[in-house]
C-alpha cells in the first residue's frame, strides 16, 4: 500500500511517499480501507520531534491520527464491526498511521461513521471532537449555566468545542480575528473577543472553565479570568504530574514533566484555581456519543480545505501556518 513515511525527526522535513505492506489486523483489531484522513497540528509536532520524550516512535513511521473509511477485514475477537461498515476513528497512540491506504485499528477506538456526514467530514471529527469531549464533559464536567472560555474559536478544536459547550448549556466566550467574528457567532459563541483589537483578560471575568490551546503567556492571563475554584484545562502544555502518571512515564520523565509545570501549578494554586493538562485518548465509545450529537444536528463539522492524498505534505504545511478555519483533510477515495 502507499503511505507517507517519516524517516527521522525534523521540523522542516517532508514525509516520504513510499510502499508499505498492508497491515494485518490483530485479534482485537479491524482493517480499515481509508477514504479520508484528518490533518492535525499533532502530526506536525510529532514530525518535528516535539513529543519524542513521551511518544518515542520507531522509524520509519506512518503519520496520521484521524481517519474515515470502510471495514475490509476483522480480527477473530472483533465483534462490533463487519466488512462493509463505514467507520471513523482517532487511531491510538503508538498505533497511528492514517496517511496511508489502509490501517489496522483497535476495535475499541472505532465508531460507526455519522450517517449524515461524508467521509471527508467524518475524518475531520475524531481528534478535535474527542479533545473537546474529554476536556469539557469528562474533565471539567461542564454544566448548564456555567461560563467557559474557549481560545481560538475558529481553529479545529475551537469550532467543535464551541458547539459542544452550547449543547451542554454553557455561556461561551472565545477569541478570533476580525474576519471571523460573525462566523464564530454563528457556531454559537456568546462573547467574542477580537484579539486584533482587544485583550480578553480585560473583558472576561469569573469564568468557570478555560480550554487553553495557546502559549504560556496566554495561559497565565487565562488563569486570572477564572473564578475561585475554576478550572483551566490546557491541551498545549505544560504537561503535569497527573499526565505523567496516566502514561506510565519512567521516573526521569515524571521529574521533567513535574518541573515543566511547576510554575503554572504554583500560579494556579495562588489564585485558588485548578490546572490540568489534557492529552486526549482514543475512544470509540465517546466517538459513538459524538456521532449521536452530529446525526441529531447538534454539532456540525467545519472543514476548511480538502487536499488530494498526494499533497499530504502541502496539507501539513497549510495546518502549520495556523490560519485554517476548522479542519484540513486529505482525500484518498
Amino acid at each position: 500500500m502507499k503511505a507517507f513515511l517519516l524517516d527521522r525527526y525534523a521540523k522542516n522535513a517532508n514525509l516520504r511517499l513510499g510502499d508499505m505492506p498492508e497491515p494485518m489486523p490483530g485479534d482485537d483489531e479491524v482493517l480499515v480501507q481509508i477514504h479520508a484522513a484528518g490533518v492535525n497540528l499533532l502530526d506536525s509536532k510529532i514530525k518535528s520531534g516535539e513529543f519524542k520524550l513521551i511518544l518515542p516512535y520507531h522509524m520509519p513511521l506512518v503519520l496520521g491520527h484521524d481517519l474515515a473509511g470502510m471495514v475490509v477485514r476483522v480480527g477473530s475477537r472483533a465483534r462490533r464491526f463487519k466488512v462493509g461498515d463505514e467507520v471513523y476513528a482517532r487511531a491510538p497512540d503508538f498505533h497511528i498511521g492514517s496517511f496511508a491506504e489502509s490501517i489496522a485499528v483497535k476495535e475499541s477506538a472505532l465508531a460507526h461513521k455519522p450517517k449524515s456526514l461524508s467521509m471527508e467530514e467524518a475524518a475531520a471529527i475524531p481528534l478535535v471532537g474527542l479533545t473537546a469531549w474529554q476536556a469539557l464533559v469528562e474533565k471539567a464536567k461542564l454544566k448548564k449555566g456555567q461560563k467557559v472560555f474557549i481560545q481560538a474559536g475558529s481553529g479545529g478544536v475551537g469550532t467543535f468545542a464551541i458547539q459542544l459547550a452550547k449543547h451542554l448549556g454553557a455561556t461561551v466566550a472565545t477569541t478570533t480575528s476580525t474576519a471571523n467574528v460573525d462566523w464564530v457567532k454563528r457556531l454559537g459563541a456568546d462573547v467574542i473577543v477580537d484579539y486584533k483589537k482587544d485583550n480578553f483578560e480585560t473583558i472576561l471575568r469569573d469564568y468557570d472553565v478555560v480550554l487553553n490551546s495557546q502559549d504560556g503567556k496566554t495561559l497565565e492571563k487565562s488563569l486570572r479570568i477564572l473564578k475561585p475554584g475554576g478550572q483551566l484545562i490546557s491541551i498545549s502544555g505544560p504537561p503535569d504530574p497527573g499526565f505523567a502518571k496516566d502514561i506510565g512515564a519512567p521516573g526521569f520523565v515524571k521529574l521533567i514533566l513535574r518541573l515543566l509545570s511547576s510554575g503554572t501549578r504554583r500560579k494556579a494554586n495562588a489564585l485558588g484555581v485548578d490546572y490540568a493538562f489534557l492529552f486526549m485518548k482514543a475512544s470509540g465509545s465517546q466517538l459513538h456519543q459524538i456521532t449521536s450529537l452530529i446525526d441529531a444536528g447538534a454539532i456540525r463539522p467545519v472543514v476548511d480545505k480538502i487536499f488530494p492524498f498526494e499533497s499530504t505534505n502541502e496539507a501539513i504545511a497549510y495546518v502549520e501556518k495556523g490560519r485554517a478555519k476548522g479542519k484540513v483533510v486529505v482525500k484518498l477515495k
